[in-house]
Parts: structure tokens; C-alpha cells; sequence
């Protein structure tokens, strides 16, 4: 990690290993393409033999109060952002325009203000970024990662159903 001063901003640069990031998608069960350009890294990741779709789900229906419970994450609906984290979440779609239900993208921001702190008030390191990395993927597999708000980004898993849109 190396630190850069552009004025009075300061930011962290955080150096990822294309490589350790890419073990852990394998591990969890995912085919990957990996983008890394200087300020972020790009996953575009795909659940392939995942019959059911990844649980993406909304957190504000009340059909869903089960994985809202039960869930790690949370993606506000707006912007993407995992809330707490240095990743965003983004749907794919296929070339009709349809949402993808075993696909997401996932961008992991190389820099960060100084200031930034993931739960728990912890200072931003590789390693945390690689652990969260990993447990957000499990999430996407298995406990739910809930979206809060907003229209960007689309819930893939329980009732999904979106009003005056065909293409959810």
C-alpha cells in the first residue's frame, strides 16, 4: 500500500495481486474475466452451473425478511456501492438487454481517501480487501447480499418483480 498527496487530498493506493484475486473467485466457484487498469480492478463474474439465480435479493420486500436477516452486505440500489467496503456491485446483461440472474461485476476501488475505514472502524489493507473479497462472494452463493433503495442496480433472487419494466 503507498500513500499519494495530490494537495491537500491524500489518498492509499492499494497494490491488489491479480493473481490472489483470482484464486479466490476460483475458490469460490465462479468463472472470472479480470480488468486492472491503475484505480480499480474489474471481476465480471459467472456462476455457470449455479441453477438458481445469485442471491441478490431487495432488501425492502417483506417476502424477503428471511435472507434480509440472515445477510452481510448490503449494496445501496444507486450508486452500487457495497455499503462499508471498497467494491461496487453492477448487473450484467445479455444482448437483449435481460439482467443476468448468475452473473454480477464487481469493481474494487485501488484508491481510497485516508479517512476510509471498513466495519469496525479498521484501517483499509490488502489482506482486509481480499477477506471481504471472499466473504462477499460466499454471500452471492449462499447467505444473500441485500440492495437497498434505487434502480441501478437489480435484484437477481427472491420476489423480483418490478412494475411497468419487462426487462428486470
Amino acid at each position: 500500500m503507498q500513500v499519494l498527496q495530490a494537495g491537500p487530498h491524500k489518498l492509499m493506493l492499494l497494490e491488489l495481486d491479480l493473481e490472489f484475486v483470482s484464486n479466490i473467485a476460483k475458490e469460490a466457484g465462479f468463472e472470472f474475466r479480470v480488468e486492472d487498469s491503475p484505480r480499480a480492478l474489474v471481476l465480471d463474474l459467472l456462476a455457470p452451473d449455479r441453477q438458481a439465480p445469485l442471491l441478490l435479493f431487495d432488501a425492502a420486500d417483506p417476502g424477503n425478511l428471511g435472507w434480509f436477516s440472515r445477510c452481510n452486505f448490503y449494496v445501496d440500489g444507486r450508486s452500487g456501492a457495497v455499503m462499508q467496503t471498497p467494491i461496487a456491485v453492477a448487473n450484467l446483461r445479455d444482448r437483449s438487454g435481460y439482467t443476468l440472474p448468475n452473473s454480477v461485476r464487481l469493481q474494487i476501488s485501488k484508491e481510497l481517501p485516508v479517512t476510509f475505514r471498513m466495519p469496525g472502524k479498521q484501517a483499509v489493507t490488502e489482506q482486509l480487501v481480499y477477506a471481504v473479497l471472499y466473504n462477499l462472494l460466499n454471500a452471492l452463493l449462499n447467505t444473500g447480499v441485500g440492495v437497498c433503495g434505487g434502480t441501478v442496480v437489480r435484484p437477481l433472487a427472491g420476489r423480483t418483480e418490478t412494475r411497468g419494466s419487462s426487462k428486470n
